[in-house]
């Protein structure tokens, strides 16, 4: 299928999965060969800067996205206008779940750094899976995975005793993912904003802003700009409840 750009942007787009050489474990990417090559004649390529929203919170869904690379914000919006959010990282499948049931996609997608993101039709992808017995098992054991995350997620949101305590799960699972060691301790780059955060862990803006001042005051964590620096895992650690 012949590929498209969203919007003019810097790097290559690759369009063949076959051709990419992340093939994260795991993925539709990392399917056998022969799979590959059919995979590949249904991919549409789209290239997206931040800010882009890919797809909407109760729109149909159409198809599923995969972010090969780049960042997606995930947002699911309340009646009462309360949100929460979490982050989707490359190599994840978006829209599979509503896209099997035919159903309408359960949050909105909006990309947080510039990427690559392919999409399939909802109606091609079906027809694959369909094809593929090798496929159709690697979306049963994605959605199975979406789940424990999901599952996992929800359990440090519920019965975490504090929002001191979220919010500390929420930096030492960051630590563990991306962090890097240095002389000044483990170091983050932080893109999100503090209402951003605040969603994540189903809090408040002031409430993230004066857990930030608090740790950085009792030398827990440097701040410079989007830098974040974990001067004492330990003490965050000690957040967590038993």
């Amino acid at each position: 299928m012949k590929s498209s750009m969203s919007l003019s942007h810097p790097f290559d787009i690759i369009d063949r999965c076959s051709q990419c050489h992340l093939r994260i474990a795991g993925s539709f990417c990392d399917l056998p060969e022969t799979v590959l090559r059919d995979f590949d004649a249904i991919i549409q390529t789209n290239f997206y800067s931040p800010g882009i929203r890919i797809f909407a919170e109760g729109q149909l869904a159409r198809g599923v996205f995969i972010l090969c690379s780049g960042r997606v914000k995930f947002s699911l919006t309340s009646s009462n206008g309360k949100s929460l959010m979490r982050i989707a990282e490359t190599g994840e499948i978006l829209g599979l779940s509503a896209t099997l049931a035919n159903a309408p996609y359960e949050a909105s997608a909006e990309m947080l750094e510039a990427g690559q993101v392919n999409f399939i039709r909802r109606e091609y992808f079906m027809q694959f899976l369909e094809a593929h017995g090798a496929a159709s098992l690697r979306a049963a054991q994605i959605l199975s995975r979406n789940y424990q995350t999901m599952y996992q997620e929800i359990k440090s949101l519920v019965l975490a005793d504090s929002v001191a305590e979220k919010f500390a799960r929420l930096l030492l699972g960051w630590c563990a993912r991306d962090g890097k060691d240095t002389e000044n301790g483990i170091h983050l780059k932080i893109s999100l904003t503090h209402t951003e955060i605040a969603q994540m862990i189903g809090s408040s803006r002031e409430t993230v802003t004066r857990l930030f001042g608090e740790l950085k005051n009792k030398q827990v964590i440097q701040l410079k700009g989007s830098n974040l620096f974990i001067c004492n895992k330990a003490a965050l650690e000690r957040f967590i409840s038993s």
